[in-house]
């Protein structure tokens, strides 16, 4: 099973780009944790170092769903800013979604054309004279590289097919995260209210939310003790 997970800090400020590099290390840390392994598709840095505005995941294995069910949804973290001293907020959200139809990643090497060309630039002879590098186009994306960093034609077409492959993904990736961020307004209005995890403080530390209300049912049955026992 794989599934592409973004986590992302959507329209938010700097202090949720800081959420999400917090967030990031203690979700792979967790998946190390499981049977799941994951390799970064892409990230874009946030606007200060050690910040990232959103980070997009590969997920493989059998148990990802049972991972996710504690990870999909906002997420919030009470604290006060460290880049802003004087800001009042203290409760600050990202998101963690999946982006679907991954299935639509349909990359077949049939598709690729390729052409064969002299290589740029100086290296002797055998460079210049001899048709060693190779340009191939994924057809029905229109996505090219150039590659001529060996002398081999062979080598060159392999390793176009890997750096057009990267790059077909990673447009189809782009296209996932746009789709994403236009509904992001939508989805905190939603999720803000219930977030799947509360972290809190500098250190970072898990706060559970208990949505069993077992404490204030042992409130009011006390209260309720205590009137009675007021009757008598």
């Amino acid at each position: 099973m794989e599934k592409l997970i973004q986590i992302t800090s959507g329209r938010g400020p700097l202090e949720c780009q800081w959420v999400v590099a917090k967030v990031l290390k203690i979700f792979l840390e967790e998946i190390k944790q499981h049977t799941i392994d994951y390799e970064i598709i892409h990230r874009e840095n946030g606007d200060e170092n050690l910040t990232l505005k959103s980070v997009t995941l590969l997920l493989k294995g059998k148990e990802i769903n049972n991972f996710l069910k504690g990870w999909l949804g906002s997420i919030c973290w009470m604290g006060k800013s460290t880049f802003r001293k004087l800001h009042k907020r203290s409760n600050w959200f990202i998101g963690i979604f999946e982006l679907e139809n991954l299935g639509k990643i349909d990359f077949n090497e049939k598709d690729i054309q390729f052409q064969t060309t002299r290589s740029q630039g100086s290296g002797g002879q055998n460079v210049n004279k001899v048709n060693t590098a190779v340009r191939a186009t994924h057809m029905p994306t229109g996505q090219a590289v150039f590659v001529q960093d060996s002398r081999s034609q062979l080598e060159n077409k392999k390793r176009s097919v890997l750096r057009l492959k990267e790059k077909v993904m990673g447009v189809y990736i782009q296209e996932l995260e746009r789709r994403v961020q236009e509904t992001w307004t939508q989805h905190l209005q939603v999720q803000r209210g219930n977030p799947v995890r509360i972290f809190s403080g500098i250190d970072f530390k898990k706060n559970y939310k208990d949505t069993s209300f077992k404490k204030e049912r042992n409130t009011l049955k006390n209260e309720l003790k205590n009137y009675k026992n007021d009757l008598n």
